[in-house]
This record gives C-alpha cells, structure tokens and sequence, in this order.
C-alpha cells in the first residue's frame, strides 16, 4: 500500500483562486489593488493621526489605533499574494508561504475578535462608570486590557498551525481558495481531518462564545444606563460612541460566523471564498471610514492636522 504524503511531504499547493476567467482576473486586480491601497492608507492615518493629536490621547482611541494596526497587518497577509495571483499563471503557493500566511492570518483574526470585547468593555467603563473611568482606566490599564487579545492570538493559533502537519494528502494539491485556508484544506486532506475539525471547532467556540458575551453583557449594561440618563444629549453621545463600534462587531462577527460555524462543503467552500473576500478586503477597507465618519474628535483632529501642515510649509 503506498504511503499518503503528509504536510512536510508537500512543496507547493496550487490556488485555483477567485475565477480562471483571463478579462475578470485583470479587473479584479484593478479593483482590489485601490481597495489594498485604500486600506493602507486609511488605517496608517488612522494610528498616525491618533499618536499625534492632544485631543484623542484618551482610552477609546487607544484602544481604536489597534484594530487599524491589525486590519494593516490582516489583510497584508492575504492581499499581496491574492493579487500575485490573479496576474500569475503559476497559482501556487509554498509550504512555507502556506505555514506564514496560515500562522498570522488566524492570528489576526483572533486578536481581532478580543480586541472588539475590549473595545466594548471600555465603553461600558465610560457610560456606566463615567466618574471613575479617568482611574479605573489608567494607561497601565489599558496595556494590559490590550496585550491579552495578542498574548491569545499568537499563543492560541501556535495549536491550530501545528495540528497542520497532522493532515495528510492523496496527490490534490489544489486548494479552492486565494489564500492558505483550513477549510478548503481540509477538503482535499485524504487523513488527519477529525482532529483538525475538532479543535477548529473547540477553539472556534470559545471565540464565539466568550467574545461576543462580553459584547453583550457591555451593551446590555449600556443601554440600562442610557435608559436612566436624564438628559437627551447625553444618551446621543453615549450612543453616537457605540454606533461605530456596533456596526464593526456586527459585520466582522457575522462574516466570520457564517465563515467557520459550517462543515467544509464545496458550496461553503465556494460560497466562503466570497465572504472572505469581504473580510480579507472591504471590511479593512470600511473600518477607519466607519470610526472616523460620525466621530466629531476624529473630524476635529484631522482639520487641525491639516491646518498645522499647511502653516508648516
């Protein structure tokens, strides 16, 4: 009987990508280069403009300069080679670029997910505690809120990419995706797959689970204390706070639900690379123009820095 070659027996994958169709692979790197480029652009300011301006020098934006470091560093995993490749004939992605792109794509991910409970957890922590809020969330504070969700993702996905190796190959090597992605993986695995499945499921449950509950109970406990304000100005501005914040947990928590919360079919496999190129590009893309739009300190910052640069020259 001949031996099924395991992962450090394979070179290379083949990704097959978003379409074999030559007129749409050039189109979709057109748009996705600007969206990359936008991305970029946007977050970099972003932290940029957060570390240089008085007024923002407070917990929120603190903790709102990391979600743009990681959306920097995400969607730089998967990006660059997604645009190789809609160029390229030679689709193919190396062991080593397959054990990278895999470490800290799902890294980000996971930091990511605790980032927003903390980001809720702060917001709970000025709506319901506001006379506390400057003590409770002193700066050493806020460092150590922070490092958990980096501690947790780099720690945590270690285990996911050295299950990797426990999968093994029959001769496909073709990955239906434009990333390295578990899922897709798993369908052409040939042995290994139950405990790769059970601890993406375990793992994916405790994500699931933990972070979103602190949402939940953050928010829950917000809108308790919005209920008792007596003024009309303060509940909009308690809500003008959370609006932002609401509208990113909901898009990358659905994404991500619909993503990995489904057996590896080859509908979900095919449907998944459409969500995931919503999360890997737009949501990145979305996110600064979400916290930034309705945010009159954000607006104020960004005129101030503007006026300061035009006196300077």
């Amino acid at each position: 009987m001949k031996a099924m070659p395991s992962f450090t027996d394979v070179r290379e994958f083949i990704l097959l990508g978003l379409t074999s169709r030559q007129e749409l692979r050039v189109l979709l790197f057109g748009v996705f280069l600007v969206v990359y480029m936008i991305t970029l652009l946007g977050n970099i300011g972003m932290i940029i403009l957060i570390s240089i301006s008085p007024q923002l020098q407070t917990p929120m934006y603190f903790f709102l300069s990391h979600p743009s470091f990681v959306d920097v560093w995400f969607s730089s995993s998967v990006t660059p080679q997604m645009l190789e490749n809609l160029l390229s004939e030679t689709k193919t992605i190396s062991y080593v670029g397959c054990l990278v792109q895999c470490y800290f794509f799902i890294t980000f991910v996971h930091v990511e997910v605790y980032i927003l409970a903390v980001m809720a957890f702060d917001r709970h922590m000025a709506i319901c505690n506001t006379l506390l809020y400057g003590s409770k969330m002193s700066r050493t504070v806020c460092v150590w809120l922070i490092s958990v969700p980096y501690v947790y993702g780099f720690s945590v996905n270690l285990i996911c990419t050295l299950w990797t190796y426990g999968l093994y190959f029959c001769g496909n090597f073709e990955n239906n995706h434009f990333y390295y992605a578990d899922r897709p993986l798993i369908k052409i695995a040939c042995g290994g797959v139950h405990i790769k499945e059970y601890t993406m499921i375990v793992i994916a449950g405790i994500n699931f689970t933990y972070s979103p509950s602190v949402v939940l109970i953050s928010y829950i406990l917000i809108v308790i204390a919005m209920i008792c304000m007596h003024s009309a100005d303060g509940r909009k501005k308690a809500f003008s706070t959370c609006g932002s914040h609401l509208t990113a947990v909901t898009m990358f928590y659905g994404t991500l639900i619909f993503m990995y919360l489904r057996r590896p079919t080859e509908e979900s496999v095919e449907q998944g690379k459409m969500v995931a190129v919503f999360y890997t590009t737009v949501i990145p893309m979305l996110n600064p123009m979400i916290y930034s739009l309705r945010n009159k300190d954000v607006k104020e910052a960004v005129n101030k820095a503007i006026i300061k640069a035009n006196l300077g020259q």
